[in-house]
């Protein structure tokens, strides 16, 4: 029989040998176990299979430890993606011991072995090759499911071989050392797999070490007190048998840790040493990350300044795997207290690249960076200077989430410490304590001056302090407090911001997730989640049902306040507010908003008044939503008598014209129902009818002011688009359809009327109610309604050429605006953007000829800073609509702008 064949038998008995036994073992399934024949296969199964596994390896050891051992080498081989085997004679013969550096050196990265490298080493012709080794897909790195609980298995293996061997063989000379030369040699191989898999082995022994060393020290400490016991004992006898023999096993424990610390030594040395700095970023990260482990399983050997500053020197490597290895080895460090005293030169040296890393590319990395940093500010006294923490502080505006909600941490226990001025069972004090607190946050977010929206604050210290952000009984305390009993002093910027801050608690409450910026879309919440949210819905609806009407009422003249008061009402459980025992609050409310609609004017105030009554409705609550609706339309009743009384008022005007101040209690009761017909059908009323009235009466005499003309402008679109309803329905008689395109008709000849008014307001809603009606009625299939002629389409493309692309002389105006004040400017921009954006939609909806967008295509060099977005969208969707009519449109200009 030849040494292959031979060796071969060999290998396949000591794995029929090894299947048998474990097929006897209860712990492995029958089915598993008769498909797997090598380690490589067994480990491969799961986690149920390694302990049995290691059982009968142990077994077969102790009955021959040559081929077990042979079994494991190959095993070894085979993880790092070699098919080759090493068979007895390979292993037994004295020529060969160094076969694993020659196996190493005969694999080759890229194409497998050479049939030429045979021949220098004939005994490789005795191992069995694959015909194509692809190296870069070894086990440890090939993705899916099955090759990470590979992995997994793999790491358990050695842990497990090493626990059960720790009181044994481990100790013969023979296992350990064999195990650890193989791994030495393997991880400076030039092949990457081969060190790859070695090395995380290695370092996974080297942890296994650590907690036999770890139960070594209690033993030798239990030997060391029970012979101090029996030698204060045995002080008369001259012969004490018992304390030589422990006497005995305190040495040999001692021998026994020695030996340990030296394999744990050859590990680090040999392994950790030589790899940290591998050219294979994987390799770096797994080095990094187990001596973490190390230094956080045995700081007495491994936490130390020699130690450390290789995990500080990695924090400065180029892949971001291995800084995040490094950045939470050291998390692992610094959340224990007793090892942070271990670590000041550490902490000198690297907190300054630690706080940089917070701005590291990879959002990963600067996240963990700044969970670093927290441990460190719990546990490393005066470390962070003002600086620093200005430095830091700027991140819980962050756009990504996680990494604000980790500063929002640092900054709650540097800046808002829930323990400072707390004593314990004194109510009072607490309470003051949580004012303090709040006047923190304020002071901080006004201070700061990094972000205009408090929401995002309170975003990021929601996740470290929730209960504090949710104690609303504190905050509405503050700002209904008396002025001669006043316990917080709060400006008027503060008091707006507390308000607001109240409002963004109340929202992320109750719709749990960020705000806009800070997610893309909603998290899924858990049940617990849930109960959470709906728990806390029903606490804010209780809690301010009784206290908003007072806070509106305290405030009824600061339209920031209420704007931001009444949305609270939004997120109200309106099955609980509309309740019969919350009517009184209703009533309250109802009164309040009543009076904040007739004394302001100010158009998100009166939205805010108008969203609010369409919120308070309810399907289980019928009375309620009647008492709701019966105040509405008593508002509107009022309103519109108070408009009819002015109206006739200005239809029967002298020879003197009415002043801009005698018309102004006028346009306020328009603009005010201009915002309720905009959320709510006022169409019962007929306000389009009683509004074109004061329109046809300034087409005769052209001379009230524009803040009168707006507004009404505003009414009659509206009352057209509510109207439009029924007839998308097909609710409608013949007579209301008529009626209803007649004012279509009407509507649209007074807005091209207004498309020259001297007032930019008025023209620019003339312009955009224009478009969109006509939008909505191609959309809705209401075409025969009005259909757009030549002469229109002249008209909305001469108002976009002097509206929108401005003569180069109102471009200087409007470069001297921008000197002056840039917000302006933008809200310029702005309004033009949406001019232009509204008509390229006719174009691409083929409302207007597509022959009309040569013109807007010759502006495209010009303002490609301001509307180049725009245009290359409209040329994309006009193309889509027709490619033959779209080249000629492009023909056209491009004629146009030759001439």
């Amino acid at each position: 029989m030849t040494p292959v064949k031979r060796g071969r038998r060999q290998s396949e008995n000591l794995s029929r040998r090894n299947s048998s036994r474990r097929s006897r073992d209860s712990r492995v399934s029958i089915g598993e176990v008769a498909e797997a024949v090598t380690l490589f296969e067994v480990i491969s199964i799961g986690k149920r299979a390694i302990q049995s596994v290691v059982d009968d390896w142990i077994e077969a050891y102790q009955e021959d430890r040559d081929a077990a051992l042979l079994d494991l080498i190959n095993f070894y081989i085979q993880c790092s993606g070699c098919q080759g085997v090493v068979t007895a004679e390979l292993f037994q013969n004295p020529v060969n011991r160094n076969i694993m550096q020659k196996l190493t050196e005969e694999f080759d990265e890229e194409t497998g072995l050479q049939f030429k490298k045979f021949m220098a080493y004939p005994w490789i012709l005795t191992i069995t090759w694959p015909v194509n080794l692809d190296n870069e897909d070894y086990p440890l790195i090939r993705p899916g499911i099955y090759w990470k609980k590979f992995r997994s298995n793999f790491c358990e293996f050695t842990a497990v071989l090493v626990q059960q061997c720790q009181y044994s063989v481990i100790y013969d000379g023979y296992l350990l050392n064999t195990v650890i030369s193989l791994l030495l040699g393997l991880s400076d191989s030039c092949v990457r797999a081969f060190r790859h898999t070695s090395t995380l082995s290695a370092v996974k022994l080297l942890s296994a070490l650590i907690r036999v060393i770890l139960n070594l020290d209690i033993n030798i400490d239990n030997s060391d007190r029970l012979f101090e016991v029996e030698k204060k004992r045995a002080d008369l006898k001259r012969i004490n048998p018992r304390l030589e023999q422990l006497d005995k096993k305190r040495k040999k424990l001692q021998q026994r840790r020695h030996e340990i610390e030296d394999m744990m030594d050859a590990l680090f040395k040999g392994t950790f040493l030589q790899r940290y700095r591998d050219v294979v970023s994987e390799i770096r990260a797994l080095c990094i990350e187990e001596i973490g482990v190390w230094m956080k399983m045995y700081p007495h050997m491994y936490l130390n300044d020699s130690y450390l500053k290789h995990v500080g020197w990695m924090l400065h490597d180029k892949v971001q795997e291995v800084r995040l290895k490094s950045v939470t080895a050291l998390q692992g460090l610094y959340e224990k207290k007793d090892l942070v005293s271990k670590m000041e030169l550490f902490t000198l040296r690297f907190k300054d690249r630690i706080i940089s890393m917070t701005l590291d590319k990879d959002h990963e990395v600067s996240v963990q960076a700044m969970r670093l940093l927290v441990h460190m500010l719990r546990n490393c006294e005066d470390l962070f200077t003002t600086e620093d923490c200005e430095t830091l502080y700027q991140f819980v505006y962050a756009s990504y989430r996680p990494l604000a909600a980790a500063a929002g941490e640092f900054l709650y226990i540097r800046h808002l410490d829930p323990m400072t001025g707390t004593i314990p069972g004194q109510k009072n004090e607490n309470s003051e304590h949580k004012i303090r607190q709040l006047k923190k946050v304020l002071d901080f977010f006004l201070e700061s001056k990094l972000h205009d929206h408090v929401t995002y604050l309170v975003d990021s210290l929601w996740d470290c302090s929730p209960g504090f952000l949710k104690d609303w009984q504190c905050m509405t305390s503050i700002l209904l407090q008396d002025d001669a009993e006043k316990r917080v002093d709060l400006s008027a910027i503060q008091e707006n911001l507390l308000v607001e801050l109240m409002l963004a608690s109340v929202r992320q409450a109750v719709e749990g997730h960020p705000p806009v910026g800070r997610g893309a879309a909603k998290k899924i919440l858990s049940a617990r989640e849930k109960k959470v949210q709906q728990e806390d819905r029903t606490r804010i609806t209780e809690h301010f049902a009784d206290t908003l009407p007072l806070m509106l009422e305290k405030f009824s003249t600061d339209h920031e306040k209420v704007i931001n008061l009444l949305q609270i009402l939004w997120y109200f459980d309106m099955d609980v507010y509309l309740e019969d025992p919350m009517e009184k609050h209703l009533e309250a409310l109802l009164k309040q908003i009543k009076h904040i609609v007739i004394s302001h004017t100010d158009q998100e105030v009166l939205e805010a008044c108008s969203k609010t009554y369409s919120s308070l409705r309810s399907e289980n609550h019928t009375r309620q939503n009647c008492q709701v609706s019966l105040s509405k339309k008593e508002l509107i009743r009022h309103l519109l008598d108070t408009y009819s009384q002015m109206l006739k008022d200005v239809q029967q005007e002298g020879e003197e014209p009415m002043t801009a101040e005698d018309l102004h209690p006028m346009s306020c009761t328009l603009k005010r129902l201009a915002a309720f017909h905009n959320a709510h059908n006022l169409s019962q009323w007929d306000l389009y009818q009683k509004t074109s009235e004061l329109l046809l009466f300034d087409m005769h005499r052209q001379h009230l002011p524009a803040e009168l003309l707006l507004p009404a402008l505003q009414c009659m679109y509206y009352a057209i688009v509510w109207q439009l309803l029924p007839v998308i329905e097909n609710s409608h008689t013949q007579d209301e359809f008529n009626i209803f395109a007649a004012r279509v008709k009407d509507f649209f000849q007074l807005c091209r009327k207004y498309l020259d008014h001297k007032n930019k307001s008025i023209r620019e809603q003339a312009f955009l109610s224009l478009c969109d009606l006509l939008m909505l009625l191609h959309n809705r299939g209401c075409r025969l309604i009005y259909s757009i002629d030549s002469a229109l389409e002249s008209e909305l493309l001469s108002f976009v050429r002097r509206h929108v692309f401005q003569a180069e002389e109102e471009k200087g105006k409007d470069a001297v605006v921008s000197e002056t004040n840039e917000d302006m400017t933008l809200v310029i921009l702005h309004r033009k953007r949406m001019l232009l954006a509204v008509y390229c939609k006719l174009i691409s909806s083929s409302i207007v000829e597509m022959s009309a967008v040569a013109e807007i295509y010759k502006q495209y060099m010009k303002t490609y800073n301001d509307f180049g977005d725009i245009i290359k969208e409209t040329l994309s969707r006009t193309r889509q609509v027709n490619r033959i009519e779209s080249a000629k449109t492009l023909v056209l200009c491009l004629k146009q702008v030759r001439t």
